[in-house]
């Protein structure tokens, strides 16, 4: 069982990579936006600045725009927030290690 959990999380990774290059690649259709990690401007959906994190963008011509005033609910916010913590976690111990 352990082997097939560990087969269905490389498949996934592999599928989000396919599915960010498309997109980086053909560019998104108009009106639409995917989810792709970039790294954080600081001014985007309370995501401090240096970050890499996932966030609604459009594509075209090999360049990304971020997707701006989408609406969050409490929820979804809490949920980024505890991300954006874990993050900034990970990033500390990082930079304690160099």
């Amino acid at each position: 069982m352990l082997l097939l959990k560990k087969r269905s999380t490389v498949m996934s990774g592999a599928i989000a990579v396919r599915d960010h290059l498309r997109s980086w690649y053909q560019g998104t259709k108009e009106g639409e936006w995917v989810s792709m990690a970039i790294y954080s401007d600081g001014k985007s959906y309370d995501i401090p600045e240096g970050i890499v994190c996932s966030v609604p963008v459009r594509c075209k011509n090999f360049e990304y725009e971020i997707v701006r005033g989408l609406e969050i609910d409490s929820f979804s916010k809490e949920k980024i927030l505890e991300s954006v913590n874990e993050l900034l976690q990970e990033k500390e111990e990082a930079d304690s290690i160099m």
